[in-house]
């Protein structure tokens, strides 16, 4: 695209960390394409429905230019004209998506090993101050029926986890949860593999604990 010669705006999808995005930005601004950062969050069942959350950033007056195409897919925010500025928000955005998940896990193990019914737990969850994306939507549609068909590859998660870290240790931040939730998604990504959806990160810390979360027979603790 960038030995184009009709090629006046290029609109990333992608999360590919801010660095990459800026240097995308200078590359394509010395052939005077104008790069317009736009990661995205809510999933393949967000895009199907056009309900996704778009960031966006660039020139003001490029992102307009392309606002219209952006609306079709979800609701667009414009972030900021510094280059990449939508790539950390959208790290900082899937960093807590990744967060909730292995958290609720965890949660939700717990109570399984002392006997609780994961359902229950996901219901008073939902209804109190715990609830978040995962036990929202994650755990009642994948994960207490252990369908793990969410739509969100291991290694994508993974991917956008590591991506946050570095973007963290680029701004000389010291993030402990961050590094022990990175932590846990390599083991996952280990466990699971890469093609595995993102809702299988619970399979490590069932095993760990010696239970099994959902099924037909509900949560129980293994024998």
């Amino acid at each position: 695209m960038i030995e184009g010669k009709r090629v006046r705006r290029f609109v990333d999808l992608s999360t590919v960390g801010s660095q990459m995005a800026a240097k995308i930005h200078g590359l394509l601004a010395a052939k005077n394409i104008v790069q317009i950062d736009s990661p995205v969050s809510g999933g393949v069942g967000g895009a199907e429905k056009g309900t996704l959350a778009v960031m966006a950033s660039g020139p003001r007056a490029d992102y307009e230019a392309v606002k219209p195409a952006l609306d079709v897919i979800g609701k667009v925010f414009f972030i900021g004209e510094k280059p990449g500025s939508a790539q950390t928000m959208k790290l900082a955005n899937n960093f807590l998506s990744a967060t909730a998940m292995v958290a609720t896990s965890e949660a939700v193990v717990m109570g399984v090993k002392a006997g609780l019914d994961p359902a229950v737990m996901i219901d008073v969850i939902n209804a109190g101050s715990g609830l978040n994306t995962a036990s929202r939507d994650k755990f009642p549609r994948a994960v207490l029926p252990r369908s793990f068909d969410f739509g969100f590859a291991t290694g994508l998660m993974v991917k956008d986890v590591r991506l946050a870290l570095e973007e963290m240790k680029s701004l000389g931040l010291s993030m402990e949860v961050a590094e022990a939730v990175g932590r846990l998604w390599e083991v996952i990504i280990r466990d699971e593999g890469a093609e595995s959806d993102f809702t299988a990160a619970i399979k490590p810390i069932e095993k760990a604990a010696g239970v099994v979360v959902g099924g037909a027979k509900g949560g129980h603790a293994a024998k």
